[in-house]
């Protein structure tokens, strides 16, 4: 048996690219990777509007509105019951949002394995520029000690 004898406990879900997530926290985790999206809006299945957009912002508050506008999606997880992540017949993933009736589908547009690649060598570049300006510091420390000497 692949779970806890001892606890009678059962193993956390495992979701591999299809399922329905409801645990908030997993919601969120799944769309903080979102960027740049394509959007649709569905009520009972009717689509009522569409649009592409960037993932601002992704959060969970009660008092607070999922907002899609301009171009940007500030996401509360707490405005949908569930998210289903289901594959288009190309294989790719999307992500409905789902609340009652109404869907709000987001397809990436961004592929996060390039995105990854392009932020690692970023973080390379702004890695060294750090290193430059640390050493730079550290060469004025040394000039202006001298400079007190005199």
């Amino acid at each position: 048996m692949s779970y806890d004898q001892s606890s009678k406990r059962l193993p956390a879900p495992c979701i591999i690219d299809t399922g329905i997530v409801v645990n908030k926290l997993d919601m969120r985790r799944l769309l903080m990777d979102l960027r740049h999206v394509r959007y649709l809006h569905l009520l009972e299945n009717n689509l009522q509007s569409q649009g592409e957009g960037y993932v601002l912002e992704v959060f969970s508050d009660p008092q607070r509105s999922t907002l899609v506008a301009n171009h940007a999606l500030y996401l509360n997880v707490d405005s949908f019951d569930y998210l289903e992540l289901k594959m288009s017949a190309d294989s790719e993933s999307y992500f409905d949002l789902v609340q009652d009736h109404r869907r709000l589908r987001l397809i990436p547009l961004t592929n996060l394995l390039q995105d990854h690649s392009s932020a690692n060598l970023n973080a390379a570049d702004l890695e060294a520029v750090v290193d430059q300006v640390l050493s730079a510091k550290w060469d004025l420390q040394i000039d202006d000690e001298g400079e007190d000497t005199f």
